[in-house]
């Protein structure tokens, strides 16, 4: 009754304040336009009040850190028990180039390695594969066998750094090598720590580097998750990742539900193969862009972590709180970088890192200045490091856990997110669910949608760039260094591969990838037989050729 008479005088005295004093300010000096409208074209309005979360419950909805619903953050003392992770994605032209700059960037204060693979690692392509002429090393480092993952590793202890691998559809046979690799140290695969990104679904809906069709495609990650789960206690099994969803063009509020939606997917997948929920789901992690509308951003990430511990607990009856946390690393958004005045690019990759600090992130990245026109040169990729640095500190945000908790528009924000999620989730199950929803175009048609409408709004300047559609340089000349890729770098990758070719012990690789096809054709968990094909120097191709005739190649149908 009280909270009611709060209210009630509280909407009287804003019904006073418009028709007094925000009457006279408008007829003095109106507002810069009519609608104001947030990154994902959602309308702001001009102030929130708590009549705009009248309806929260702040035990229910907010709670405290460290505690369900895990709004306020995962950790009770959040960033002033353990700084975020550090993690630079890194990678390009061969093993060696990129150990030399993984390197660097561990002497420079980086916590974690981040592998960035190139193209036709990606797709599961040899180096000298005539699918993959002339796009070596350029997108991040070629690996097409465990010796390349020796090099890539050389003089890195492996079982004292987290290595975080963005790989998806060739990710089984890359966390092989990676596990040889690491038992060639003397490092057993039960001490290993990271994270391989090994999210398939949002290949099929953004990103686009699929192989295999669905079906198969989910019975390899279920695979990797069932082999981590019983002997790679450290290791998170799968990084669902928004990111790319949101570089295609999504909302902040699509990111959030394609993504969720996707982790629950592989939640099903593995229930369905017999884990227990509460052996597997504390090693699922989470990657989410983070983009320049400030405050939308942190709300998508508190409303992401309330959204899974509600739905691990009780739709999937999770009962180790572990399994509820929504663990998840960020990057800055790389589609917002402009080639048009680069430097600008450090002030949005500096808003963008401290949205991800205060949305409580456990890792970051935050992209170089240049990474519009190349690979990020070492000058460039040091300012980006220094940039979390500093947010570290000395701004002092990490001092207090959630500061924006408690902010009527972070927390109007925080439930609308939650409300746009389940809308988009019973619009996915009355297509039955999430894959029969991507094989129907749903998620791309609403992240296509997305993309265009957006790109109206620079067209017609209803949304500012800078430097691109206003505050134009018409005379800029490009002053900063570029990264060059060595150009016999390529020689020396394929000389290394004819050579391990050569010199193997040819019968047992052939029997490895001989008993690498009897698995894929039946029910077994192909990872045992992947590891063999690792330390048999069986090619990064030459495995999934085996995988790709036993399983097919994908093709996607097109929505018009």
């Amino acid at each position: 009754m009280v909270a009611y008479q709060l209210l009630n005088e509280l909407q009287q005295q804003r019904e006073r304040w418009e028709s007094t004093t925000l009457r006279k300010t408008l007829e003095a000096m109106p507002e810069r336009r009519e609608t104001f409208i947030t990154e994902s074209s959602r309308p702001v309005e001009r102030l929130y009040t708590p009549l705009d979360i009248a309806d929260t419950d702040y035990l229910e909805h907010i709670g405290f850190p460290g505690e369900y619903p895990f709004t306020r953050g995962v950790h009770a003392t959040g960033h002033r028990g353990k700084l975020w992770t550090m993690r630079m994605f890194a990678g390009f032209g061969t093993a060696e180039d990129t150990n030399a700059r993984f390197k660097y960037l561990l002497s420079q204060g980086n916590m974690g390695l981040s592998v960035a693979f190139d193209l036709p690692t990606l797709m599961g392509y040899d180096t000298d594969a005539p699918e993959a002429l002339g796009e070596f090393g350029k997108c991040g480092v070629a690996i097409s066998s465990l010796k390349d993952m020796e090099i890539l590793m050389d003089g890195i202890p492996l079982g004292e750094v987290s290595t975080s691998m963005t790989i998806n559809s060739p990710a089984a046979v890359i966390l092989a090598f990676y596990i040889a690799a690491a038992e060639k140290q003397g490092v057993p695969m039960s001490q290993l720590r990271g994270t391989l990104q090994n999210d398939i679904l949002k290949e099929f809906t953004a990103q686009k580097e699929y192989i295999f069709p669905p079906e198969p495609s989910m019975r390899l990650v279920t695979d990797t998750i069932e082999f981590a789960t019983k002997h790679m206690p450290k290791w998170n099994t799968v990084s669902v990742s928004g990111y790319h969803i949101r570089e295609a063009g999504s909302t902040a509020a699509q990111e959030l539900a394609f993504t969720l939606l996707d982790g629950m997917e592989y939640v099903r997948w593995a229930i369905a193969r017999g884990l227990n929920v509460d052996d597997f789901a504390p090693r699922i992690s989470f990657f989410f862009n983070v983009h320049n509308d400030f405050f939308e951003e942190i709300a998508k990430l508190r409303a992401a972590r309330r959204i899974w511990a509600r739905e691990m607990r009780e739709t999937f009856g999770a009962k180790n709180p572990r399994s509820w946390l929504c663990r998840f690393h960020c990057q800055t958004a790389g589609v917002s970088l402009t080639a048009q005045q680069p430097e600008n690019n450090i002030a949005r990759v500096a808003i963008q890192a401290l949205a991800a600090v205060l949305g409580g992130t456990q890792s970051l990245h935050t992209n170089s200045m240049d990474e519009a026109l190349a690979l990020p040169s070492a000058k460039a990729v040091t300012i980006a490091l220094r940039t979390q640095q500093i947010i570290a500190h000395e701004t002092g945000v990490a001092n207090t856990v959630d500061p924006l908790g408690g902010s009527y528009f972070v927390e109007y924000l925080t439930n609308q997110m939650e409300r746009e999620f389940y809308d988009y989730k019973q619009r996915v199950e009355d297509l039955g669910g999430v894959l029969p929803a991507i094989e129907a175009g749903f998620f791309q048609q609403e992240i296509a949608d997305s993309a265009f409408r957006h790109a109206q709004e620079v067209e017609r300047k209803e949304r500012i760039i800078v430097g691109v559609n206003e505050y134009v340089d018409e005379d800029e000349v490009l002053e900063i260094p570029l990264l060059d890729i060595d150009p016999k770098g390529y020689d020396r990758q394929v000389e290394r591969l004819q050579t391990i070719r050569r010199e193997r012990d040819q019968e047992r690789a052939q029997n490895a990838l001989s008993a690498l096809r009897k698995a894929c054709e039946g029910t077994e968990n192909v990872m045992p037989y992947l590891l063999e094909c690792a330390h048999a120097y069986c090619t990064l191709q030459e495995a999934v050729d085996v995988m790709r005739d036993v399983f097919g190649i994908y093709q996607e149908q097109h929505i018009i």
